[in-house]
């Protein structure tokens, strides 16, 4: 029988797979390092998609609840020229496959959904290892320990889970965003706000550029991107937000003021977010009762398919275990078989996209692709 499953990681990859298993009546606890639910900022929009994270959705019998978290009208995409013009504009007219949620609301939502008690706040692991027969020992940094039957690590990109399956660790791409906001932009930054529209905007040049997403209460969150070595950054003093506002704003030079204000206006401090990712290719052999969901399997450069992908994971990993319940190998074997190339799919996809956003061709490469999705290729 499907013994009791130990989840490290509460995010929306882990969340999915307690919920599902719940569903199904197997039991689960999931152990967290932040304190609380509360601990920290989650993050801003997600576009869920019809064809992965919105399965794994319809498997936790959520899809009714997740609609009502769905911000109407985001959707819409404008990518502009540096000077402002418009290149390409695609209203929301409702019938999309990729509605927009906020990353913090969906996680409270998954997390209503579990029995109390299911996720355990403040155990924060300091190391796993293996026991033999199936069996493995998580040690946490408060010195408790637990031992169980079925690890799975939803632990992210820097997982104390992988070294029990893999020594992969995540590599720096190349690439990293500084993260800004601005608050309640139609009111206090319209022209700024109008400028945005009404769903996400691109800005895009080679080797930089930003993405801008309006966020529910007309917030502006804004992601400026940098193709630079990690040197590049450490020359810029983050402790020192003005400085560092002005420096990173100083790489736009020239480009139309209510694009350049999305920066120069922030009301946050910027936030320097590096992109780290595994091998496209990354899986490993079969560990007898331990495996990996989401990030802490396949993180890659953020390209819209990260959090999708860890729900779809951790909604496959709970179907495949109801479905053998007598057979736990058998289960984690062909869970893994179809995630493997799933993900290393979509990393090959998103490296493709970051080719289109920021190589030489920019942006014409990225409006031929959106005028595609537009008809329907």
């Amino acid at each position: 029988m499907t013994t009791h499953v130990t989840i490290i990681g509460a995010g929306l990859g882990g969340l999915t797979l307690a919920r599902v298993l719940h569903v199904n009546g197997i039991p689960s606890t999931v152990y967290e390092a932040e304190s609380s639910p509360t601990a920290r900022a989650q993050g801003g929009m997600l576009d869920i998609h019809d064809d992965n994270g919105q399965l794994a959705l319809q498997a936790a019998g959520l899809m009714d609840e997740f609609r009502g978290l769905v911000l109407e009208g985001r959707e819409a995409t404008r990518l502009l020229d540096p000077d402002g013009t418009v290149l390409f504009e695609q209203a929301d007219d409702g019938t999309g496959g990729r509605p927009e949620v906020q990353r913090g609301e969906l996680r409270q939502l998954l997390l209503d959904s579990l029995p109390a008690g299911t996720v355990r706040w403040g155990h924060k692991v300091s190391g796993t290892r293996e026991l033999g027969e199936g069996r493995h020992e998580v040690t946490f940094a408060d010195g408790s320990t637990v031992v169980t039957g079925l690890l799975v690590g939803a632990d992210g990109a820097w997982s104390r889970v992988r070294p029990l399956l893999s020594a992969a660790r995540p590599e720096y791409t190349g690439m990293s965003c500084v993260e800004v906001y601005l608050y309640d932009a139609d009111t206090r930054h319209p022209v700024s706000a109008k400028a945005v529209g009404s769903g996400a905007l691109f800005v895009l040049a080679p080797g930089k550029g930003f993405v801008t997403h309006r966020e529910r209460g007309g917030d502006l969150h804004t992601y400026v991107i940098f193709a630079r070595p990690q040197e590049w950054f450490a020359d810029i003093d983050f402790t020192d937000p003005a400085a560092a506002t002005a420096r990173i704003a100083a790489e736009f030079d020239g480009w139309a003021p209510e694009l350049t204000a999305l920066i120069t206006d922030a009301d946050t401090a910027p936030i320097l977010r590096t992109f780290a990712a595994l091998p496209v290719e990354h899986r490993w052999e079969r560990v007898p009762g331990v495996t990996l969901i989401g990030d802490a399997a396949h993180v890659a450069a953020p390209n819209g398919e990260g959090a999708n992908l860890a729900m779809l994971d951790g909604a496959e990993l709970a179907q495949a275990l109801a479905a053998r319940p007598h057979d736990l190998e058998t289960a984690l074997t062909e869970y893994e078989r179809a995630m493997f190339p799933r993900s290393a799919a979509t990393a090959t996809e998103g490296t493709e996209l970051y080719a289109l956003m920021f190589g030489d061709s920019t942006p014409y490469g990225l409006i031929d692709m959106f005028t595609g999705h537009e008809q329907g290729e």
